[in-house]
């Protein structure tokens, strides 16, 4: 009677704690008209997500138990799996993210004096190699309540575009990768299933990745012609990826003037 009687207390407590959960570590969940799908998606939100500060905090930091709790109810609850098919995308929840707004764009002719500029400073004069994918990472940071760039190219045009990674920020330091094509569009696949990576003419199809959501499509711009800058008020915390796009050159390097910086 005492084990059963444990054995009770300790059900209804993990119940109550996949409450907090389901409730309260995912605010993007919007679903109200169906507690039962609301609670599917938590929990595999949970699953993908479950090394995140929020989820852990949620289950009181223990992540082995949370795991249990999930594995024990998939077990016993045979007709989840069929309505899972609708909450899943390549194993990734389809949790609504909060909406980006549109950035703010302009352009200037002043590029002799930008490019005279950024000749003087390290690392802002790069080579974008035809077929290749420059991609800048730049976290949020405290400090700072909007992220703005401009650039510039010689002779020739080059795409950009900008997406924003929810992640929680682990570095304030701003890095740059330089991809292959075919590397990027790899490693997109892994991160966000099967998708058309869309065209650089016509703009980029938004990411079906469940963190990862699109500010501005992919377009090829006129940078040889006058300098393109921007800015995009913060969403919340999380990394910009600003990508500068070479993939449909067959023959043509670029070389990319560019900086970027932050604006309270």
């Amino acid at each position: 009677f005492i084990l059963e009687r444990d054995k009770l207390e300790s059900t209804s407590e993990r119940q109550s704690r996949l409450t907090v959960l389901s409730v309260s570590s995912f605010p993007w969940i919007t679903s109200e008209t169906n507690p039962l799908d609301r609670l599917l998606t938590s929990l595999v939100c949970f699953q993908v997500n479950q090394q995140s500060p929020a989820g852990q905090q949620a289950m009181g930091g223990d992540v082995e138990e949370s795991n249990i709790i999930i594995s024990h109810i998939f077990e016993h609850c045979s007709c989840l799996v069929p309505m899972l098919s609708s909450h899943i995308v390549y194993g990734c929840a389809l949790a609504q993210m909060p909406p980006l707004k549109p950035p703010s764009t302009w352009t200037s002719m002043a590029m002799k004096e930008l490019k005279s500029k950024l000749r003087l400073e390290k690392d802002r004069v790069v080579t974008v190699k035809r077929g290749n994918i420059l991609t800048v990472h730049v976290p949020t940071v405290p400090e700072g309540k909007q992220v703005c760039w401009e650039f510039a190219t010689d002779s020739y045009d080059i795409a950009f575009g900008i997406s924003f990674d929810w992640n929680p920020v682990t570095s304030q330091a701003i890095t740059v990768h330089i991809s292959e094509s075919s590397d990027d569009e790899e490693e997109e696949n892994q991160l966000e299933g099967l998708i058309n990576p869309g065209d650089v003419e016509k703009g980029s199809k938004s990411l079906a990745s469940s963190n990862i959501g699109e500010i501005l499509p992919v377009y090829r711009l006129d940078s040889h012609m006058a300098v393109q800058g921007g800015s995009h008020e913060y969403p919340g915390e999380g990394t910009y990826l600003l990508k500068f796009n070479n993939s449909y050159s067959l023959w043509r390097n670029k070389t990319l003037y560019y900086r970027v910086y932050y604006s309270a």
